[in-house]
């Protein structure tokens, strides 16, 4: 998403109109539809977001001893001529971040849990820095000591100097943090809960891996296995996240790179209940997840699950695909249609979708075009090979060939042949199966799944499966705008610290996503947080005639987008911030 506006010329004035656009395809086309109109807030409108700011922050929507919002009235003489501006700040993002942090209590947590002691720098300060920067700069710890801290006005929001914040004590700050990790977790519960009314019986879980850079030879997790970021060549851990059905965080489990996802489900499954109670919840999870011992054990426990069922359980719905009648529409490109299973303790959902169906054919006519064309290919070579080809090896690119499309794969049924005709002394043939290929366009746009939650319809079950959509942006999220990889962490704890600080840093992002949604402002806190980072603070420095330099730390007045983005917000930019004692005059 991003911002337009408009000029609009009125009783001979000018008016700009901010408002908040997304570009969305409509078949072959791009349209611009609008997500917010930003233009100046009314008094009832700008009451409202008033409240949804004391909503958020409560107490601490006004922080009168950091800002200067009422400076005593001076009266000096100033030389013009030399008046200068120093100490330019990224201010926007940071004091952003910062009023997320405080939003979601993780000052007050911190201070708490991380008591402060003889160090210079209180633990929960460093705590705060290295969420801030994953939130606004993800980061490494050198960089952010190095470069990334003096460029921003943290300084002036923690009251923390420059100098004292160095890649040593934030690494000490990733030891202090990590053994507060189910506390913390079981925190964001409450206070996500209490800011967005979230209820907790629908839990979505699923796995992404992430991989090192470097062998990290002292981190046993760290190991080879399938890797969802295609690379294969790095050792990578697992991580198990566990989401409500609106996608905020609940928690979270590391796990050795070679696990595979099905073995998963107990260990993260008996951990949320261990955290927070043995409830009436309904566990969501995809078809990576299913096996039949896991299913048994979760009926064995009571739990009540709604998981996707691999494709080959199709076959035991053929009549039901066949007939045209008893499906319900859900939506325009949406079937579905429960199924009773054999024993009845479970529901089976037949869901199929002509989008879907036609995306499937393109994809197995694709892949179906490049099998011939490759085993063309690979006749036409042995048909003009001058010495006899290697059996073995001629095999191992057929089945090259056929895994680089698998999906079509099944439909070809390839023989090697001898040919003493030939020097080559082989050749290939091929036929297609009609039975292969009859079960792939009766299943193509069709899918399954399962529960064993009885009182449910269709419609409302396949409605609460597509939610897992909310499991895979939060690993998108943490991917991309939060850099969760690659680690260059190479000791177990360190790495596991670093998935924590990821993980409080999409806490917050959820939160200014839920606050923007709440405001009419769509969904992308990326827009939100690029115009805001564009705020600086500097010191405006005034040469006086009779007394020493007068040094003003100010936040720069932000321009019509930003401040309309501010007003739906319901927050207030200060206009100075409070300098330190030693530098209020030079």
């Amino acid at each position: 998403m991003y911002l337009r506006h408009t000029r609009v010329q009125k009783g001979g004035k000018t008016h700009v109109y901010w408002r908040l656009v997304r570009s969305v395809r409509r078949g072959k086309h791009v349209r611009q539809e609008t997500v917010a109109y930003l233009g100046r807030l009314d008094s009832r409108e700008r009451a409202k977001a008033s409240a949804l700011a004391r909503h958020f922050l409560g107490p601490k929507s006004d922080q009168l001893d950091l800002f200067e919002e009422s400076p005593s009235v001076e009266v000096s003489r100033v030389k013009v001529n030399q008046v200068r501006v120093e100490r330019s700040r990224s201010f926007g993002d940071v004091w952003l971040a910062w009023t997320l942090w405080r939003a979601l209590g993780l000052d007050d947590f911190c201070r708490k849990v991380l008591p402060q002691g003889r160090e210079k720098v209180p633990w929960a300060d460093i705590a705060s820095i290295l969420v801030l920067a994953r939130f606004c700069e993800p980061s490494s710890e050198l960089h952010i000591a190095e470069d990334w801290y003096r460029r921003t006005a943290l300084e002036d929001l923690l009251g923390i100097d420059v100098d004292i914040v160095h890649y040593k004590r934030l690494y000490r700050g990733l030891d202090r943090l990590l053994p507060h990790k189910q506390e913390l977790e079981g925190h964001l519960k409450r206070r996500l809960g209490e800011l967005f009314k979230l209820d907790f019986d629908i839990l979505l879980y699923d796995v992404t891996s992430t991989y090192f850079e470097g062998e990290a030879r002292r981190n046993p997790k760290a190991q080879r296995g399938y890797s969802r970021d295609k690379r294969p060549d790095c050792k990578q851990v697992c991580i198990g996240l566990v989401v409500t059905h609106d996608g905020y965080p609940l928690g979270y489990e590391v796990f050795a790179g070679n696990r595979t996802d099905v073995t998963t489900v107990e260990d993260v499954v008996e951990a949320m209940e261990a955290r927070y109670g043995k409830a009436s919840r309904i566990w969501v999870m995809d078809r990576g997840m299913t096996s039949e011992d896991n299913l048994e054990w979760l009926r064995e426990g009571d739990r009540k699950y709604l998981v996707g069922t691999p494709k080959s359980q199709l076959r035991h719905f053929e009549k039901e695909l066949l007939e045209k009648d008893g499906w319900k529409e859900v939506r325009e490109d949406l079937e579905v249609r429960l199924c009773p299973g054999p024993d009845g303790e479970e529901t089976f959902i037949l869901c199929r979708s002509p989008d879907r169906r036609q995306k499937d054919h393109a994809l197995r006519a694709c892949f179906t075009k490049r099998i011939i064309e490759g085993l063309e290919s690979l006749e036409r070579r042995l048909s003009k090979a001058k010495r006899p080809a290697d059996r073995v090896q001629v095999e191992r690119q057929i089945g090259r060939l056929l895994e680089r499309n698998s999906r079509a794969a099944g439909l070809f049924e390839i023989k090697m042949v001898e040919d003493q005709s030939r020097p080559s002394g082989l050749r290939t043939t091929w036929k297609k199966r009609t039975e292969w290929n009859r079960w792939a366009e009766l299943t193509e746009g069709a899918y399954l799944l399962r529960s064993n939650v009885a009182d449910w319809t269709a419609e409302d079950l396949w409605n609460t499966y597509v939610q897992l959509s909310q499991a895979e942006e939060a690993f998108r999220i943490h991917k991309s705008d939060l850099r969760i990889r690659p680690i260059w962490h190479q000791r177990e704890d360190r790495v596991e610290a670093h998935i924590l600080v990821c993980f409080l840093a999409f806490a917050m992002w959820k939160t200014l996503k839920g606050w923007m949604e709440q405001a009419g402002l769509g969904a992308s806190p990326r827009t939100v947080v690029e115009e805001l980072a564009r705020i600086q603070s500097l010191d405006v420095v005034l040469p006086l005639e009779d007394e020493p330099e007068m040094r003003i730390r100010c936040v720069v007045r932000p321009d019509e987008a930003q401040a309309a983005l501010l007003d739906r917000l319901g927050l207030r930019l200060p206009k100075r911030l409070r300098l330190p004692a030693l530098v209020d005059r030079m």
